[in-house]
């Protein structure tokens, strides 16, 4: 990671900047552009609005927000669904040197396992529901197609299917094309949120990704 990113913006995670000075080091493993410095800011952005109206522990969520790609995996590597649970372990490690009580480590330790759309965990705190909405929110709307896309790049996968783009003929696949990974999980990320303010924020960007999509396949 390049560390002269946690420089910028002082105040990214306020009102817990001192805790991301600590945490930030240890944050991300990857050269991963989908999840790095620039997506933990987002993420708190998406985690502190709706904690302003859903109330939670602040100091745990803001952990947990830092932490919950301290391990990263490739979207096509068979440990994937593995990852929050490795991220959960490392996450609980750091905050255990830092001398955090145990109750407290468990329950951003819990928060960070639970956020995986791949993991299939329910999340059981208000902090867990919080953090699964906030880094859903980052994967729908503008931002979630710009990450999609990426990805694809990333993993050598083609934009979309020239001869059936909308897959009305063929299973999808998006391991193969980017665009279809809007209908297989993007569209659907928006009926599974946990907290009534994060709903009303996915409803939106949820629209503005339905535009896109319907944008993307006019120009094609």
């Amino acid at each position: 990671m390049n560390l002269s990113l946690t420089n910028r913006g002082n105040n990214a995670f306020a009102p817990h900047q001192a805790l991301a000075e600590r945490l930030l080091p240890h944050a991300t493993d990857s050269d991963d552009g989908s999840h790095d410095i620039a997506h933990l800011q987002r993420v708190w952005k998406n985690a502190a609005a709706i904690h302003a109206r859903e109330g939670g522990d602040g100091e745990v969520l803001a952990a947990a927000v830092l932490l919950h790609d301290c391990v990263t995996v490739e979207k096509n590597d068979p440990m994937r669904p593995q990852a929050s649970r490795l991220a959960a372990r490392k996450a609980a490690g750091i905050l255990a040197d830092l001398g955090w009580d145990p109750a407290r480590i468990d329950a951003v330790a819990h928060a960070i396992e639970a956020h995986s759309f791949s993991a299939g965990i329910t999340p059981e705190t208000l902090e867990a529901r919080i953090l699964q909405d906030a880094d859903r929110l980052d994967a729908i709307g503008m931002i979630g197609a710009a990450r999609c896309f990426y990805i694809a790049g990333r993993l050598g996968s083609g934009l979309y299917d020239p001869d059936d783009p909308q897959a009305i003929a063929r299973p999808l696949a998006d391991a193969r094309f980017a665009l279809d990974h809007f209908e297989n999980k993007l569209f659907k990320l928006a009926s599974g949120f946990q907290t009534e303010a994060g709903s009303s924020l996915a409803t939106l960007r949820q629209d503005r990704l339905r535009r896109f999509y319907d944008e993307f396949l006019d120009e094609i």
